[in-house]
């Protein structure tokens, strides 16, 4: 009997469509049905490195719609599981007469035990909505970075890689390939059947950061060129970047972006041919890393009076021996493009916060420029050194990068763009602990702000919470901005400060949009299946 390995996935969901994505032990085709409602659609799975993939979809649907379905393998019901005690998994189509809620939420570490990384916001979330049949459900589950840790491995991990090779073997203690990759991801979604149930039967878009690749990826030019000569590198980023498509990426895609997708195309074709596509994949995401202009990770998505960005700030990266940009220019061009106006609210997610507690935006300001040559060679070799030991680079080091966002969102938010929107908002994560930022000037006619919820299960401990703590006061700013303005950086072109928060605990945060409000609340798991609330604010004032 074929067996479902991880999934089902509800992922890309529109107002009439919506895409259900599966892993299994051998070919076959796999159907979704439920009878009652007329739901027949099936699909080919894809093979890679000799495992199966594939992803229903369905078209013709209600906004709206609720419907509970099953998956079939070869003419053999695998979901629901027959011993569930979770309710059937539905598929959930948008409304296009209602608001919008998305979830979201960053940095989650499965398998562990709440003494190691404290309890699972994403997993008490799924109980609530379980639970408690009078809770509205979110429309959109947005998971902005660290879906899995290719470098900090959990006790099931160093089992599974044990199995393969040797301890010693580099990379050490850390996912080496493909196959490393394809056991991470079912430890982290297929550990916790909280979790399996709550992929199943809300829609999920995501966007990777570092630790889904390797802390610090793409910091900088030198440290991709430290990572390309080592041995071991090839197979690293090419597992890396081609399971991300996979688990990842074909989900966040519409149907339409699919069908034209020449990369998916050929995936499917050599399947459809008795091939395995894992050699066309692996070229595929080394060209990605090599040259990051070939390939897109980034999308952007319109629900009715919402637009959804979601900015790849890692590996679209520009980082040569002469430039360094977070994105390069034709992703520039992109983001550029779709940053417009017209619509109730501009979303645009980032793995990385935007606006960072003033100081430490201030001191990573100074250390890009100082790693660039502001204070000589000797002082930009130990700028370097700091950058990549202090993980300093985010927007803020990529000083040209932040200019040219906020000319967008400063143009958007004067209605100089098309009407401008009620809200323009950065959603985030990455930095383990949660807060909102408003944007105070130049004043504009839209609010903007940046709202960070992280970790869902990964909190910071002792000394590095008691460091950002002291880095989200107001007092600690000043020194930093000095440094920065000794070392040649201008004054950034927005100024903004912390309302709300900072929270370091476990989370997930729902923003929610109606008409022209838009409100944000953050959640913390008070135990392994209830929530409490941890924040609240109404973004729009």
């Amino acid at each position: 009997m074929t067996a479902l390995v991880l999934g089902p996935h509800l992922r890309h969901v529109s107002v009439h469509t919506a895409t259900i994505w599966v892993e299994t032990d051998r070919a076959c085709e796999v159907r979704v049905v439920n009878g009652e409602h007329g739901l027949d659609a099936s699909a080919r799975t894809f093979t890679v490195h000799g495992h199966h993939y594939a992803l229903v979809e369905i078209d013709g649907l209600d906004g709206g719609a609720r419907i509970p379905y099953e998956v079939v393998l070869d003419g053999e019901t695998v979901w629901p599981e027959a011993a569930s005690e979770f309710p059937a998994s539905q598929i959930r189509t948008l409304d296009p007469d209602g608001g919008l809620r998305i979830s979201f939420g960053s940095c989650r570490r499965s398998p562990g035990t709440p003494e190691q990384f404290g309890h699972d916001a994403l997993a008490a979330f799924a109980h609530r909505l379980r639970a408690d049949p009078g809770v509205t459900w979110p429309d959109i589950l947005l998971m902005v970075g660290d879906q899995v840790y290719a470098d900090e491995l959990s006790d099931d991990m160093r089992a599974f890689i044990r199995g393969r090779r040797g301890p010693d073997e580099p990379p050490v203690d850390e996912a080496a390939d493909f196959e490393d990759y394809t056991h991470l991801y079912k430890l982290a979604w297929l550990t916790d059947p909280a979790v399996r149930w709550l992929l199943s039967t809300v829609p999920t878009f995501t966007i990777f950061d570092d630790h889904d690749i390797r802390d610090d990826w793409n910091t900088s030019f030198a440290w991709r060129e430290e990572m390309w000569s080592q041995p071991w590198w090839r197979a690293r980023i090419t597992g890396g970047i081609a399971s991300y498509w996979i688990y990842q990426h074909l989900g966040n895609m519409s149907p339409d972006g699919r069908a034209a997708d020449p990369v998916y195309k050929a995936v499917r074709t050599a399947s459809e041919n008795g091939g395995d596509a894992g050699q066309i994949l692996d070229e595929f995401a080394e060209q990605a890393d090599k040259e990051p202009a070939s390939t897109r990770w980034s999308y952007a998505h319109d629900w009715g009076g919402t637009r959804l960005i979601v900015v790849d700030s890692r590996c679209s990266r520009l980082l040569t021996a002469d430039r360094r940009g977070m994105l390069d220019d034709e992703e520039f061009r992109w983001l550029d493009g779709q940053c417009q106006g017209g619509m109730d609210h501009l979303l645009i997610a980032s793995s990385l916060p935007y606006l960072l507690p003033r100081a430490i935006h201030h001191a990573e300001a100074w250390n890009e420029a100082v790693a660039g040559g502001a204070w000589g060679k000797t002082g930009a070799r130990l700028g370097e050194k700091v950058r990549q030991a202090a993980d300093l680079e985010h927007w803020a080091a990529f000083e040209r990068s932040f200019r040219e966002v906020a000319g967008d969102v400063i143009a958007v938010g004067r209605g100089e763009r098309g009407p401008a929107p009620a809200s323009i908002s950065f959603l985030s994560g990455d930095i383990h602990y949660s807060y909102l930022a408003r944007v105070v000037t130049p004043g504009t006619r839209s609010e903007i702000t940046q709202i960070v919820c992280s970790p869902l299960r990964n909190p910071l401990v002792g000394k590095f919470r008691w460091a950002n703590r002291i880095a989200c006061s107001r007092a600690t700013s000043g020194s930093f901005r000095l440094l920065a303005k000794l070392s040649g950086v201008p004054v950034p072109p927005l100024r903004w400060r912390m309302t709300d928060g900072p929270w370091f605990d476990n989370a997930i945060a729902t923003v929610e949009m109606s008409g022209r409000d838009c409100r944000v609340r953050w959640e913390t798991p008070r135990d392994g299946v209830t929530l409490g609330e941890m924040g609240r604010a109404s973004v729009t004032g």
